[in-house]
């Protein structure tokens, strides 16, 4: 009984702890490992063992926690922590040879054609999603369609509300295998028999995708109909004299070099998608893994900057800022650390075998979808308190298995939906930098922008439930 009350207690005072500090928007890494130390420390004066596979103790209770971090960077770092190192390398590198700003151009340049203002709203919509697969980062991309997008679409006779409403809530769920957040769990769900040998690229194009998409293009219907709505509803009147945007330059160049660059950030996906098509359909099994992708990606860009360069030294030496980019997206990879030592404490005091018993006596009463439906909640408070579900996304990816089996479900029912919901809704939220970035940038008021993005997000959201129990349940 006393046991059971140090448990509960020490679990509710960790996750208040880890909600307040990301409310108060400070470092949730921290909060994370050091919340994730206190409760093994606890674990071990309440008598239990530390709940990590094929721990190594060093003699001294005090010294464990930390052993815990230690190998759980050795271990992230074999799989997962690297993909996602390179994948910053990658982007990175993109950026500095203009690559990525080929891409925005390519894709947004045939909108100056298009004179009906609404039918630019779902086109938008979907284009600034496709955007996020070259970059992920919806603050950065709201930065780049403003810039490339905010002037045609006022010469189109578009609102500003408008305009901030389908920009801010581009970068969404797009199915990539080059996300965090998906490699992050195909890492986990791959450990388990049920999905052994599941790659990111499965996981994408085999359940992610099935319900993403139909999402995707769902939420740009209803923005279509909220936008008109809403602009007939409300006329904005608001003066857009003094909006600052960021400048691009237009990149010069042939048709060849044009064609070959605006390529380059999706080639990765091009190659693993091509992968699994043929592997899908003739049986063709020849495994390209996101790092093989990402380094023969990175071997033709090089190639085609010695010839753009015309074999210049300085090519070899610019290679440098891939490393630069995987340095930068480190604190992604600390973060996975830093959530996983959380989950060996909150396992290690016994919560998640208390969870799991709790799941086993709701299953079969009719009620699976409640479990989803609980963490969807959960990370719908989250975000539109804090602006960002991805620590709690990456807390919760070590329980999504266990969880799910004892409720007697598909870690799938568990995995896409509580993903795809916090990245949703990330543009519902009033503290939400990429809203805050757009309503400083066109002079808007945060909250006017909430109330143009908060009925297709939220469409989404419940269209994107509806859809993952009637397939994974």
């Amino acid at each position: 009984m006393i046991q059971d009350l140090i448990m509960y207690a020490s679990a509710i005072l960790s996750v208040v702890v880890i909600v307040y500090m990301l409310l108060k928007k400070m470092d949730i890494k921290m909060a994370l490992l050091s919340m994730g130390i206190l409760l093994i420390l606890i674990s071990l004066f309440m008598g239990n063992e530390i709940v990590f596979k094929n721990f190594e103790p060093t003699g001294s209770f005090l010294l464990d926690p930390l052993q815990i971090i230690v190998q759980q960077f050795k271990a992230t770092f074999a799989k997962a922590g690297l993909i996602i190192l390179m994948l910053g390398g990658y982007t990175a590198y993109m950026s500095s040879i203009g690559a990525n700003d080929l891409t925005v151009q390519a894709l947004t340049k045939p909108i100056g054609k298009i004179k009906s203002v609404y039918i630019l709203v779902p086109i938008v919509f979907l284009i600034g999603n496709l955007l996020s697969l070259v970059i992920p980062s919806a603050s950065t991309l709201s930065i780049l369609l403003l810039a490339t997008l905010y002037p045609v679409l006022k010469k189109a006779g578009m609102t500003p509300l408008t305009t901030a409403a389908i920009i801010a809530s581009s970068a969404t769920i797009i199915p990539t295998p080059l996300g965090s957040d998906n490699v992050a769990i195909a890492e986990e769900l791959s450990k388990y028999t049920a999905f052994a040998d599941l790659s990111v690229t499965d996981y994408v194009f085999s359940y992610h995708a099935i319900v993403s998409i139909p999402t995707l293009l769902f939420v740009a219907i209803v923005h279509f109909f909220w936008q008109r709505r809403m602009d007939k509803k409300m006329p904005t009147a608001v003066s857009d004299e003094k909006v600052e945007l960021k400048e691009i330059k237009e990149i010069k160049g042939n048709r060849l070099f044009k064609f070959v660059y605006t390529l380059l950030p999706v080639f990765p996906i091009i190659l693993l998608l091509a992968s699994f098509i043929l592997d899908t359909t003739i049986g063709l099994e020849v495994t390209i893994s996101v790092e093989i992708a990402v380094l023969l990606s990175m071997i033709i860009a090089i190639f085609a900057e010695l010839i753009r360069h015309k074999g210049s030294k300085d090519v070899l030496s610019n290679t440098e800022i891939f490393f630069e980019g995987m340095g930068s997206v480190f604190s992604v990879v600390a973060l996975i650390v830093a959530a996983s030592v959380f989950v060996t404490g909150l396992q290690s005091i016994g919560l998640i075998n208390a969870l799991q018993q709790a799941m086993e006596n709701m299953h079969g009463s009719g009620l699976d979808f409640i479990l989803p439906l609980i963490l969807v909640g959960f990370t719908a408070v989250i975000v539109l308190l804090s602006g960002s579900g991805i620590a709690l996304f990456f807390a919760m990816i070590p329980l999504m298995v266990p969880l799910a089996e004892a409720a007697g479900i598909n870690p799938i029912a568990i995995s896409v939906p509580m993903g795809l919901a916090g990245n949703l809704l990330r543009s519902v939220s009033p503290v939400a930098a990429v809203v805050l970035i757009i309503a400083g940038t066109l002079k808007l008021n945060p909250i006017d922008i909430i109330k143009r993005t908060s009925v297709p997000m939220i469409s989404g959201v419940v269209f994107m439930f509806i859809l993952s129990m009637i397939i994974f349940l």
